[in-house]
């Protein structure tokens, strides 16, 4: 290692600010007022690291004080030395006060809809700063990136027994799923409908791991018959929603997704509650975890937009 590189390692921001101010006033004196130091203070600062790097920094010029090839080169890269501080400071700035940072947000189908994009929308407005990353996915995928500390929380239909083990879990409010269908579907032309009829009919339905799949299929369960059988698995929304306008397949979405469809009448719901699917929609967040500051922000922010604008 040179005896340069040694010096440069121990050179303190302190110095790398007088150099800085020295090239900008052109005047050691004029830099002593601005660093706050005296100017044989300045003028012996100058010179010591000149004397570690072995090499002349500034030149006294008719102009004033200018620097060397040497000095300028040195100040150049002071700059960008502390314009990073400066963006460090503003960035620990914003984290201490939640106006700044990232967090990275597990989404399941439920809230994929309307809560998060909501929520997102409204942070964004009174945050600017603060950086979302959305993973969308089951729980199969975002549980274990949630434990290993991938994620700051997943949003979504809460789980009742499984995927909740290290893990707390906080309610934003309850969904009922529906039954969607085309406008001109049989099954609509029925008086009533009953899951006998649902049983028998082609799905769509989401895979066996998520948490809508099991309630649906509780649903049959509870009265004594199979669940039916899909002919479709996906979670893709623009995959399902065009299948279910041009096919007579049905699909079981979350109130909230399916809002848009059902009011401009693209799909309709079918005469049927399945008050079993009835579940909380929520937030899932390692046990025993602090939230960032932009993080906490988020979490309320979900809050807020879950108790006033249900759907």
């Amino acid at each position: 290692m040179t005896r340069s590189l040694i010096s440069l390692q121990r050179i303190s921001v302190r110095q790398l600010r007088l150099l800085v101010a020295v090239a900008e006033t052109g005047s050691m004196v004029r830099a002593a007022e601005v660093i706050g130091l005296t100017q044989p203070a300045v003028t012996k600062s100058i010179r010591d690291l000149e004397e570690d790097l072995r090499v002349e920094l500034f030149v006294r010029g008719r102009r004033g004080v200018e620097p060397t090839i040497y000095g300028r080169t040195l100040v150049q890269h002071a700059r960008l030395v502390l314009a990073q501080l400066a963006h460090a400071a503003e960035a620990l700035e914003d984290l201490s006060h939640g106006t700044g940072g990232r967090v990275v947000v597990g989404t399941l189908l439920a809230a994929s809809a309307w809560l998060l994009p909501r929520a997102i929308a409204r942070l964004r407005r009174e945050r600017p700063k603060v950086v979302i990353e959305v993973v969308e996915g089951t729980n199969e995928r975002l549980q274990p990136m949630l434990l290993h500390g991938d994620l700051d929380m997943v949003i979504g239909r809460l789980s009742e027994v499984r995927h909740r083990s290290g893990v707390r879990q906080e309610q934003i409010y309850a969904e009922e799923i529906v039954i969607l269908a085309r406008p001109d579907h049989p099954l609509l032309a029925c008086e009533t409908t009953t899951l006998a009829d649902l049983q028998r009919a082609e799905w769509i339905l989401p895979p066996p791991e998520t948490t809508l799949r099991r309630q649906l299929e509780k649903a049959f369960f509870d009265v004594g018959l199979e669940p039916p059988v899909a002919v479709v698995q996906s979670l893709s929304l623009p995959t399902n929603r065009r299948l279910l306008r041009e096919s007579d397949l049905l699909g079981a979405w979350p109130e909230g997704i399916a809002a848009d469809e059902l009011e401009s009448g693209r799909l309709v719901a079918l005469p049927i509650r399945l008050s079993q699917t009835l579940g909380p929609v929520g937030v899932s967040i390692l046990k025993g975890s602090q939230l960032s500051p932009a993080a906490e922000l988020f979490l309320q922010t979900l809050r807020d937009v879950g108790h006033t604008l249900q759907p």
